[in-house]
């Protein structure tokens, strides 16, 4: 067969397996002596534990809590920190926290022993939203500061100086909230023993995280820890430390039950005991002189839940990406993790970005009305480019082709006439956003922290991938074949590339923050490289640690460097047609550029960014979740309402090339850009189309209502 070229377009790996119903997922597998669980939680988001009455258990069912960690274990899951509880143990912090497990053979005898479980609580005031968790007397969680993490950068002038200087001070509050990430396949793991090891098979993101947190619970050295993923139906960041939540308590219960256990959550379980996306209040407080931006000051807050999670990485990345695609020349931003009685909020599609990319744009959409000039002109007059300062005092490293971009998109879409033509609060409305990524892990993640590896092994012709990134929906199991096929001039047949399995494969850091292509996909081509060179040596194997560019530098301690050493950039057009009597808006338009470097497949990308902007928009529009005092109101996919294909027109694309030195062939991360524009350049359109000021998402018709109402 002949050799893979990188400008190939191929057919995806996993598509048949997938499509035809073969691939395995967890609940598909199936072992000898197989026993069940199901998890009993809490049902009030703040309180003391005061007594648990159990039912007489039948012999082969076991209740399983902490009192069952085993000699030497400590009741915590390490993820960024090591806070967050595998058991309630005394108190409850969220509804839905892990108190224990009701495991045996039937599932049946298991539902009914869970629903006989009686727990007395001493209930407590809960903190639920932003403002709770900062007002609350004695903090949602314990004694002491409700702030769970915190941060600022600054450059240029102090503020008070900017605004002394400022003709006027425009100053407004944007808000975001709960996202679900309705991946198709629900969370679930199956623990067993095998050779004396533990062993999780997992849907999940990152087997070396699970592997790690779970460690010092079970009080087992990590080699004794094996976590094989399998074929993930989905992820978008909530498998990223979730899964961690449900192996830690599963291997406490194999360690008493000594036989296979599976437990898969049900779509209601899923969507009310996840983690969610990050809700956000950002207050903007921005000096203008002479019709431009002298300097801004933010502060930027995300409801954090009851335990951190990665919310102090999270928050990193929205703090750094707060003045967008914008070279302000004074900037004070400062970030807070607010702690509530909420599910903990983590990662998902963005990681953290998406929050203060839409509060930015959206925030410029409503200075440049009041100056009554063109959102997009007096955009581009503050576009930042190659050699401008970060807020973080870094520098762009590449050149920044925004405006190649805003030319190709707004001929597209016929931005100009459009603009011009539909008048406010005619019921017509075009909208446009632009946004950027960093790539990879911010700071010194990559080398100080994560410091990846990936090996490939030679038998004949025939070269296996082994790394620890994972397959979940996002193509990359094809894209990293693709790259070493490429590279070492073979049919991708000639490739292999499973489901990692801890026990096999080098650790090649979490599969999150647009990282794999841009350095995995480069670890892969380095490997191959040097396969290459040596292929007449037979079989052998070649490994390759990650390597950080010098004259980048990076203080942790003060935030100050090069955060990212490669942004990905983007720009979102949508259209929008306004219904008067119903409030309903019917999206007539999409179109996008997104500078990725290189595609290393295009018709992947193009399934990416159609996926990421149809979510972002979904995001903006209709993807309400609300949290009343402590309890998520929507729980199915009825009443939590989710973008079709029905929903959005076809979109149409542009991918601008602009190779990137550090990856392969040129190319950078992209999974997360295409979801972070779009929901603001709906916005925008929106509010032209009506004539109202939205500064919370998402905005369905019985809001937009709210809005007109305040318009009347």
């Amino acid at each position: 067969m002949p050799s893979t070229k990188i400008n190939d377009k191929v057919i995806r790996v996993d598509a048949v397996a997938k499509a035809r119903g073969d691939a395995k997922y967890v609940c598909d597998l199936s072992f000898p002596e197989m026993q069940y669980a199901y998890m009993v939680r809490s049902s009030i988001p703040r309180g003391k534990i005061l007594n648990i009455e159990t039912p007489q258990m039948p012999k082969g069912y076991k209740f399983i809590t902490y009192k069952d960690i085993p000699v030497g274990g400590k009741n915590e899951l390490w993820m960024i920190a090591k806070d967050w509880r595998a058991f309630a143990e005394g108190d409850v912090r969220y509804v839905g926290e892990t108190i224990g497990l009701v495991v045996g053979p039937d599932r049946n005898v298991l539902k009914y022993l869970k629903d006989r479980i009686k727990i007395e609580y001493e209930e407590e005031t809960p903190a639920v939203s932003i403002d709770d968790g900062v007002n609350l007397v004695g903090g949602p969680i314990r004694d002491g500061n409700n702030i769970t993490c915190e941060l600022f950068c600054e450059k240029g002038k102090d503020m008070e100086e900017v605004f002394a200087e400022a003709d006027e001070i425009f100053e407004e509050t944007i808000e975001t909230g709960f996202q679900e990430h309705v991946h198709l396949e629900t969370n679930g793991v199956i623990v067993l023993f095998e050779d004396g090891k533990y062993v999780v098979y997992a849907s999940a993101q990152c087997p070396f995280y699970i592997r790690k947190s779970v460690a010092g619970l079970i009080n087992k050295p990590y080699d004794d820890i094996i976590v094989r993923q399998t074929t993930t139906g989905g992820a978008f960041g909530g498998k990223e430390h979730f899964p961690d939540v449900i192996a830690g308590p599963m291997l406490v219960a194999l360690n008493v039950v000594r036989k296979p256990i599976k437990l898969i959550f049900d779509r209601e379980e899923d969507m009310l005991y996840s983690v969610k996306r990050h809700p956000s209040k950002v207050v903007y407080k921005t000096a203008i002189k002479d019709g431009k931006i002298l300097g801004t000051k933010g502060l930027i807050r995300y409801n954090v839940g009851a335990y951190l999670a990665s919310s102090y990485v999270v928050l990193q990345r929205g703090v750094f990406h707060a003045n967008g695609v914008y070279d302000f020349p004074n900037t004070y931003l400062k970030g807070e993790g607010i702690a509530t009685n909420t599910f903990p909020s983590c990662a998902f599609r963005g990681f953290g970005a998406p929050q203060t990319l839409f509060a930015i744009e959206t925030h410029m959409d409503h200075i440049a009305r009041h100056l009554g000039v063109d959102p997009l002109a007096f955009k581009e007059a503050h576009l930042i480019k190659k050699g401008g300062e970060t807020v973080t005092n870094g520098h762009i490293v590449e050149e920044v082709m925004l405006p190649e971009m805003i030319k190709v998109v707004t001929e597209a879409s016929d931005y100009y006439r459009k603009a011009a033509e539909y008048k406010l609060g005619s019921g017509k409305g075009i909208g446009i956003a632009m946004y950027n990524h960093g790539g990879a892990f911010t700071g010194n993640g990559e080398q100080a922290i994560i410091k990846a590896h990936a090996r490939l092994v030679k038998t004949g012709d025939n070269v296996d991938i082994q790394v620890g990134s994972t397959e979940m929906g996002q193509g990359f199991q094809t894209a990293l074949r693709k790259i070493a096929a490429a590279v070492l001039e073979l049919p991708m047949e000639n490739i292999s590339y499973d489901n990692p399995d801890t026990s096999k494969v080098v650790d090649s850091g979490p599969t999150a923050a647009s990282r794999s292509t841009m350095i995995v996909g480069k670890l892969v081509e380095r490997a191959a490289l040097e396969m290459k060179e040596r292929w007449a040596e037979g079989d052998f194997s070649t490994e390759v640690e990650y390597e950080h560019p010098d004259g980048h530098p990076w203080d942790q301690s003060t935030f100050r460097g090069d955060a990212y050493l490669g942004y990905g950039w983007g720009i979102a057009c949508v259209e929008v047609e306004a219904d008067k009597l119903t409030n309903e808006i019917k999206t007539v338009g999409i179109w996008s550029s997104h500078e990725i470097g290189k595609a290393i497949d295009e018709l992947i990308v193009h399934g990416q960014i159609n996926g990421g902007i149809m979510q972002s928009l979904g995001y903006a529009s209709m993807e309400k979740l609300e949290n009343r005092k402590g309890y998520f109101r929507q729980s199915s996919m009825s009443d939590y309402v989710i973008p079709t294909s029905m929903d959005f027109p076809k979109q149409e694309y542009h991918i601008q090339e602009n190779p990137y030195e550090w990856g392969p062939f040129g190319a950078k991360g992209m999974g997360e850009l295409v979801f972070n524009g779009a929901s603001a350049a709906y916005v925008d359109a929106v509010e032209r189309a009506l004539g109202i000021t939205v500064r919370s998402i998402p905005i369905p018709p019985e809001d937009i209502e709210e809005a007109l109402k305040n318009v009347r």
